[in-house]
Parts: C-alpha cells; structure tokens; sequence
C-alpha cells in the first residue's frame, strides 16, 4: 500500500474523530486506531505476509508525549504501589458515562476493582492487592500503559 494513501487515511481518522478503521487491499491490511487524546493521535498496524510493523503517526503539530517522569512520580509518595500487570490502555471507569472505580482520597479494599486495562480488545480489571488510601493516580484516562508502569499509590 502507498505511503501517501496511508497519510491520507490516518489525517482522515485524525480529523473526523472516528475511533477505528481498518482497510483490506489485497494480501495488504491497515487499521488505524484513534486513541481519543486531545492530540490525536492514531496508531497504524500495517501486515502483510512478511513480519508486522508498527508505526505510531500523528499530525506535525502535536509534540510527542513522554510517559517517563510519570513513572517517576512515586518517589514524592510513600506506600504500596499498584503496578501494571500488562501493556494496553489504561481506563479509571467501566465506560465514559460510570463514576470512575476509585478517586483520591478512597479507601479501598483488597480485591478492589482499581482500573481497567484494554489490551487485544479484552477488558481487564485490575485489583487492588492492598488495603488503604488512594493517595496518587498516576495514569490519565486512556493512556497507554507498559507492563509494570505504576498505576497507584496506596497508603
């Protein structure tokens, strides 16, 4: 598939604010993911019979996003450290009309449903393996998460 048919499809998820769209030519197949930041953002899986590829795209005006001094964040804090138990997108509610699962200042209990972790369309809930104060969330609501990237903080 053409280099400039794909930028065109990835400017047109960017700007009409669709979610998903997946496009099949022949043997070739692309799906462009919008993840629904401010900046948007879409990500583009391109397969063919030789090895996938991954390529993040975004417009020319938005500037990258670190993710790193968010994972340093727990220094300031003292307590459990609720970490990430796989890669995908972090959610604090079942869906964007729920309350969210926790706020700061909660108390939770073991067993506690904290997040929701979207990874290969699959919903996971994440628990609470402590019991105590939700003192920090580290994550933004729909941002992507690595595997062990802290999420909380519990007092």
């Amino acid at each position: 598939m053409d280099l400039r048919k794909l930028k065109t499809l990835i400017d047109l998820v960017s700007e009409s604010g669709i979610s998903e769209l997946e496009v099949n030519e022949g043997e070739d197949r692309v799906r462009i993911v919008n993840a629904g930041s401010p900046a948007p953002v879409g990500q583009m899986v391109y397969a063919n019979p030789a090895p996938a590829q991954t390529m993040q795209a975004a417009p020319a005006a938005s500037a990258p996003v670190a993710t790193a001094p968010i994972a340093e964040a727990p220094a300031a804090e003292t307590g459990f450290v609720a970490k990430s138990p796989m890669v995908g997108t972090f959610y604090r509610a079942p869906n964007p009309e729920s309350p969210n699962f926790v706020n700061i200042g909660d108390t939770v209990k073991v067993g506690q449903t904290l997040c929701i972790i979207e990874a290969m369309k699959l919903l996971n809930e994440i628990e609470s393996e402590h019991a105590g104060v939700i003192k920090e969330i580290l994550c933004e609501n729909g941002q992507g998460v690595e595997f062990d990237q802290p999420l909380f903080i519990i007092a």
